[in-house]
């Protein structure tokens, strides 16, 4: 244990173990723990309470920022040591259990969470379980790879536990930027009028009183699941560069473009990387998660500073930055979660929103979360508070999918809408892209048709198209076939297998 890194001495005599921690929990509480994306959360505490539970009739209600790392949800919900889970989460356990309903899942824009709890529309917290670098001289924490709800927490929190981690180097101290907002109605403004601007302070404030707990964990954060640009992706990544190129010789855009947003996982990285490839400098990021790429954008010099809530990279990335963070350090800030996507500051930076899609229809509806209109896959994390506000809202995904590409993400009507046509300016498969700006609806399905689907569907799709325009309407449907695909999906394996009578 590095004692030096609790510098308020009150807590020394509170240093307990990760066991003695989880049984602090009592059943049905409503428990805040730290962690974005795998990065920054309890890595000790929740596990430790999910061994308890496998024992022991005990559960909770967990919020977080995000999702977990390591097989902490996992073991979470395989011991039955969950109730209800909000906002955000990846694992295929938790998911089995949330579409079973054995789990109750609250899916949220990731900037509201916050807001809900401060407002009083969420039970209170009883326990806060947050992972810091260490504590400064009056017993405030200093995170360490995410920031997301955690401020709130310590905040709303009846009692704390901390968790030191002492594999985090201590040159990560500073890189943060805390402000917890007002209360209704005369909220102060978030003054941030470039990525770089800083507003807060770098330490999470806590009242000391309220922590009963601290545990020492030595445990790096779960690497992300990345993978090398493939056919598909490359090409997404090719039409949004060539798209934006256009935008700067049309004068709408600089070189430079306007602070860029992604959302995480392989696609959004991936379709990041090819930035690296355009005729742009000094680029910008005002996101949620600093990912691969951009690290791999600053070093090719591309890219001078990004915002976001928290560092989710790959393992050697993880490595590098730990070794080489100096370098890093004055181009990056990490911001609590409703700051980060807080629409203030989106609308006002004029923020490129580029995130990924389950499917979207012919009319420009998305669907990020659910497939088939009714399994749970991870859930709208933020790209709803960035898609609304956007300067240009930019939604990716491959046209088709699985063996013989039996599942088209092109569908006549998404099964499930997460962002409305109204909200939605690009959409882009590795077929093409297509311009909604200024489209009504007829004439945006004509664009998505021509541009974004797979050949094995394009006939389809345009015969359902023509076949509901003689119907008529604003926005012409078949209803007894709208969800046909998804129907002959479902019973057949496939979509090819198209119901049209």
């Amino acid at each position: 244990m590095d004692f030096s890194r609790i510098k308020f001495q009150d807590y020394l005599k509170k240093i307990i173990s990760a066991d003695a921690a989880a049984s602090l929990f009592e059943d049905h509480m409503t428990v805040g723990s730290s962690g974005f994306t795998k990065a920054g959360d309890s890595k000790a505490v929740l596990p430790a309470f999910a061994k308890r539970a496998a024992d022991e009739q005990i559960g909770i209600t967990l919020i977080t920022g995000a999702s977990l790392g390591h097989t902490t949800d996992t073991d979470l919900a395989e011991a039955n040591a969950l109730y209800k889970r909000m906002p955000f989460q990846v694992d295929a356990s938790l998911r089995k259990k949330i579409n079973s309903g054995e789990v109750l899942f609250i899916d949220q824009h990731l900037s509201e969470t916050a807001e809900l709890l401060n407002n009083g529309h969420l039970s209170e917290l009883d326990f806060a379980v947050i992972e810091a670098l260490g504590v400064d001289e009056n017993g405030n924490i200093i995170p360490t790879t995410s920031i997301g709800n955690s401020a709130t927490f310590a905040k709303l929190a009846k009692k704390i536990i901390i968790e030191i981690n002492t594999a985090i180097p201590l040159s990560f101290e500073g890189i943060h930027d805390v402000i917890i907002p007002d209360a209704y109605p005369h909220r102060n403004v978030f003054n941030v009028t470039a990525p770089e601007t800083r507003i807060g302070i770098t330490h999470i404030p806590v009242d000391p009183a309220k922590v009963v707990g601290i545990v020492f964990t030595e445990l790096a954060d779960s690497p992300a699941s990345t993978a090398e640009p493939d056919e598909k992706t490359i090409a997404i990544a090719e039409h949004l560069i060539k798209f934006f190129e256009n935008e700067v010789a049309s004068g709408r855009l600089t070189p430079s473009l306007l602070p860029l947003q992604a959302g995480i996982g392989k696609v959004a990285n991936a379709v990041m990387m090819g930035f690296e490839k355009g005729n742009f400098e000094h680029l910008t990021m005002f996101s949620e998660v600093l990912q691969d790429s951009t690290f791999q954008l600053m070093d090719s010099g591309k890219m001078d500073f990004a915002s976001a809530s928290s560092i989710t990279v790959s393992k050697p990335m993880y490595d590098h930055l730990l070794e080489n963070f100096e370098q890093y350090k004055d181009k990056i800030v990490l911001r609590p979660q409703n700051i980060s996507n807080a629409a203030e500051i989106i609308r006002r930076l004029g923020v490129i929103a580029i995130n990924t899609a389950i499917e979207f229809d012919i009319y420009g509806n998305v669907n990020s979360t659910h497939l088939s209109g009714t399994r749970m896959m991870n859930g709208i994390g933020g790209s709803g508070d960035f898609a609304r506000n956007a300067y240009l809202s930019v939604f990716v995904t491959q046209s088709a999918s699985k063996d013989g590409n039996s599942i088209s993400h092109v569908v006549p009507m998404v099964s499930h809408v997460d962002h409305c046509e109204h909200d939605v300016d690009i959409l882009v498969t590795e077929q093409g892209l297509a311009d909604l700006r200024g489209l009504a609806p007829r004439e945006r399905a004509k664009v998505v048709i021509e541009n974004c689907v797979h050949p094995d569907y394009k006939e389809a799709l345009q015969d359902y198209y023509e076949r509901a325009c003689l119907r008529g309407g604003h926005t012409p449907h078949i209803l007894e076939e709208a969800f046909s695909w998804h129907i002959s999906l479902q019973k057949n394996g496939t979509m090819k297998q198209l119901c049209t009578a």
